[in-house]
């Protein structure tokens, strides 16, 4: 597990692109992914491919505090079952807990079950970043996921 670099640009673009051609990702270019390359945390493989990724971005500013939202997360389909995702969710909300933020949030369209056993719960919309809320798309049919954070995360 390790924080993405500039140069993971094209990897992060590559893992997502089945998740963006069934629907579970929204499509971001390269240039996105290379922007935006320190808000992810990446599983390698021993080959040095990408097993999985995980995009965690603060929001300083939401109505109850600093808070973030973890994005953009896939495990490649050799990998799903290991416990690369379990991996990267933990790995995201320790890195969320040394912010500090107060709480994360996801959009997820499918059930949520590995963020349900994280201790997440769904949300009303209103209560995530409003910047980000703002931008779902109601047509994904996406439920706000979040998990408050406590000082030992």
């Amino acid at each position: 597990m390790r924080r993405a670099r500039h140069g993971d640009a094209a990897a992060l673009h590559r893992l997502s692109a089945p998740f963006v051609r069934d629907g579970a990702l929204r499509e971001r270019p390269l240039s996105l992914y290379a922007a935006d390359a320190a808000d992810f945390l990446v599983a390698e493989r021993a080959d040095g491919t990408l097993a999985g990724c995980l995009g965690l971005r603060p929001h300083p500013h939401p109505p109850e505090g600093p808070a973030g939202v973890l994005y953009n997360f896939c495990v490649a389909a050799g990998s799903q079952g290991a416990g690369v995702g379990s991996a990267l969710l933990r790995a995201a909300l320790t890195a969320a807990g040394a912010h500090p933020l107060r709480a994360v949030f996801t959009a997820t369209g499918g059930g949520g079950e590995l963020f349900l056993r994280h201790g997440f719960v769904p949300v009303a919309a209103g209560l995530a970043p409003r910047s980000w809320a703002n931008a779902l798309d109601p047509r994904r049919g996406s439920r706000v996921l979040a998990r408050t954070l406590t000082p030992t995360n």
